[in-house]
């Protein structure tokens, strides 16, 4: 058995050894930066294209292996129970290849890339394209309610990650590859290459310019007509001739928008559910798929058609051959289906069991409208196509994706008013129901919040607790206004939190409460607090990110909230107010530049003889409220100071007029020999002890 690193290790070490040799060709022949752009990516369409046929070939291996041979040999011992033991097998072996080689191809794959595109420029380890491929396809292959839409979408995108790596190109055009990757992906799979390129612009990326458009129209073009050379060039479903009957039929149709809502926040919430029940659960990582895998057996024993994809009985429902019970059965069967393969962390996309229950929706409300306004209505299978598209966009957002898949899909232009107009209805409520979207949502757990561009909003990683003042300072209920003046006075405070007997609190009394008592007539010695708090209170809680706060101050234009235990909303634990939130910004922007920081000495730790260093400066060092100017005839030309953390904990940027406090902590990059002569500058002498290099 191979050790736990030799996979990542042998595959680095290609990918090195690649990138030397590339870029030795492009040293010698200096291409032009668009022949490059060009060239590159070409080659994430081919591979993609490649890499599609043979994860597709996969998954058909998996199913040959695990129902003509496996299954087909258990029935006669184990009869009708003979399919539990297959969704089983095939998660034996997808969840030790996903916790002991890439724990990132657990799950559907795209959140991972989105969060590869904020945080890591785009950044994917190669060997994500073996291990995800090979997972997914065994998951899918034995059954698993999984699309494969995800992982050839990770897929392409780490091949476009390796290709922006091996030729070297800089982290804007490595995000464009990992763009190019994802279009040309969803181009491969479903043979729909305007949907791959918006799917990558809108769900990817989150933003549509010219700069990238191009490229990836390219890598979505050529992964097409490579997939087509193999797979065929036929849409992925055969739709009768639908139209719009009547306009009245419209109305049906803003109905069915709302429905695919309403069933899209169900399909995303029991998902994460399931996802936390078992990531919650104390047992081992590697084989939690596999009792996903038993769940998903017993219900199969029931409803069999909710293994696997589905795609083919999503055109039994287009086409109007599925049964308008087992159509409203099978929108609650898949939803189960795909929360216990993706929910115990197998592997695998959600955008096909999406349309899948989609289309099972609209065919089961199209059944029922057909049949009480048959003059006016289009045959059910019209409204399975639509449902698909509607409750894909509504669980994604991402609504234009969703109105051209379908479109590619089916070869089928004719439905386009009722599919754009029940697809945006879907789309707008959804987006009222829940702030992110099956993709997002998963980031945003992890509190990361991605804007248009896909750019990380700093407030977001940093939380109340944090930044919140903890010293209490609150005033009785029965105190009399002339008190709480005095009090306001003393504290220098406009607004105090109120607690009761029992310490408890109550709400919020302020200066303008006073200043409305008095206007009233209301005696500063009679009234008490109870008489004029605000009791009606917006509330922080401890584990929430200061970005929620920023918006909840706003709502009201209130400059504090109380902080209090989210398990007992009356124990007050602090106060968060604006003044907190410009702290909290500078930790932001700190905790940022750290990783930036990390980022850039990665990169030059390969730098042969040198390093980095951290020195503290004490009071009595001879560099103390001296500038860097000053110092800089005496610092080691060989050497670069990079930043400088105050005591404070403030970072901040090195520059010639930044004056040395005692308690700094500097960072300098330099070559090692030249360690004594820095320390000497700015400790005074040249054997001074100084923090471990990094």
């Amino acid at each position: 058995m191979l050790p736990d690193n030799a996979l990542v290790t042998s595959t680095s070490d290609f990918v090195n050894k690649l990138a030397k040799a590339v870029r030795a060709i492009l040293d010698r022949y200096q291409p032009s930066e668009t022949a490059i752009v060009l060239v590159t990516s070409i080659l994430v369409g081919v591979s993609t294209g490649l890499g599609a046929i043979a994860f597709i070939w996969l998954i058909d291996q998996f199913q040959h292996f695990f129902f003509d041979i496996v299954h087909a040999g258990l029935i006669p011992w184990l009869g009708v129970f003979a399919i539990v033991l297959i969704p089983v097998l095939g998660s034996l072996i997808s969840g030790p290849l996903i916790t002991r080689f890439a724990r990132e191809a657990k799950g559907h794959g795209v959140p991972e890339v989105m969060q590869a595109i904020a945080l890591r420029g785009g950044r994917i380890r190669p060997q994500v394209v073996v291990i995800k491929a090979l997972a997914s396809a065994a998951c899918i292959g034995s059954g698993g309610s999984a699309g494969r839409e995800g992982p050839i979408v990770q897929i392409g995108s780490a091949l476009g990650s390796v290709t922006g790596q091996v030729f070297h190109l800089s982290v804007d055009r490595i995000r464009n590859l990992v763009a190019c990757g994802a279009a040309a992906g969803i181009a491969a799979v479903f043979n729909a290459p305007i949907a791959g390129t918006i799917f990558a612009m809108e769900v990817i990326l989150g933003e549509f310019t010219t700069a990238y458009f191009g490229n990836v129209v390219i890598a979505a073009v050529t992964a097409s007509i490579v997939s087509r050379r193999f797979l065929g060039d036929t849409p992925a479903f055969s739709v009768p001739a639908y139209a719009m009957v009547s306009p009245w039929e419209l109305l049906f149709y803003a109905v069915l928008g709302i429905l695919a809502a309403l069933t899209a926040w169900l399909v995303v919430t029991s998902l994460y559910w399931f996802e936390d029940l078992f990531d919650n659960w104390k047992f081992p990582d590697a084989f939690k798929p596999a009792v996903g895998g038993v769940l998903l057996g017993v219900l199969a024993i029931f409803l069999p058609d909710t293994m696997g994809a589905g795609l083919e009985f999503i055109e039994q429902a287009i086409t109007g051959h599925l049964a308008w019970g087992l159509m409203a059965v099978l929108i609650f069967g898949k939803m189960l289906a795909t929360n216990f393969t993706l929910g115990s962390g197998n592997s695998g996309g959600v955008f096909a069991p999406s349309l899948f229950v989609g289309a099972m929706l609209g065919g089961a409300y199209g059944e029922l409208v057909h049949t009480a306004f048959p003059a006016i209505t289009a045959a059910p299978g019209a409204y399975a196509l639509v449902g698909m598209a509607a409750l894909f966009a509504a669980a994604t957002h991402a609504s234009i994706t969703a109105i051209i898949i379908v479109f590619e899909m089916s070869g089928d232009y004719r439905l386009i008013l009722p599919l754009m107009f029940a697809t945006v209805i879907s789309t707008l409520l959804s987006e009222r129901l829940r702030q992110g979207n099956i993709y997002t949502l998963k980031l945003l757990r992890r509190g990361i919040q991605l804007r248009s561009g896909r750019d990380v909003d700093v407030m977001q990683g940093v939380f109340v607790e944090e930044a919140m003042a903890r010293q209490l300072e609150t005033v009785p209920l029965d105190m009399n206004l002339r008190d709480l003046m005095a009090e306001f006075s003393r504290l220098n405070r406009r607004a105090l939190p109120v607690v009761d007997e029992n310490g408890d609190l109550y709400g919020i009394v302020s200066v303008s409460d006073v200043d409305r008592a008095i206007d009233k007539g209301m005696s500063i010695t009679q009234t008490t607090v109870r008489e004029i708090a605000t009791t009606d209170l917006l509330v922080a809680y401890p584990d929430e990110t200061i970005a929620d706060v920023l918006r909840r101050l706003n709502v009201r234009d209130v400059g504090r909230l109380p902080v209090v235990a989210r398990d007992n909303p009356k124990k007050l634990l602090g106060v968060i107010r604006r003044s907190d939130i410009l702290k909290a910004y500078n930790i932001a922007l700190t905790n940022r530049a750290k990783i930036q920081h990390r980022m850039e000495r990665i990169k030059l730790r390969h730098i042969d003889n040198t390093e980095f260093v951290e020195i503290d400066v004490t009071p009595d060092s001879p560099c103390v409220n001296k500038t860097l100017a000053e110092l800089g005839r005496l610092l080691p030309r060989e050497a670069v100071i990079v930043s400088i953390r105050r005591a404070s904990g403030q970072v901040i940027i090195a520059h010639g007029d930044t004056r040395l406090q005692p308690g700094d902590r500097i960072e300098a990059f330099i070559q090692t020999d030249c360690k004594p002569q820095l320390y000497e500058c700015l400790l005074g002498q040249a054997d001074s002890v100084a923090p471990a290099s990094r």
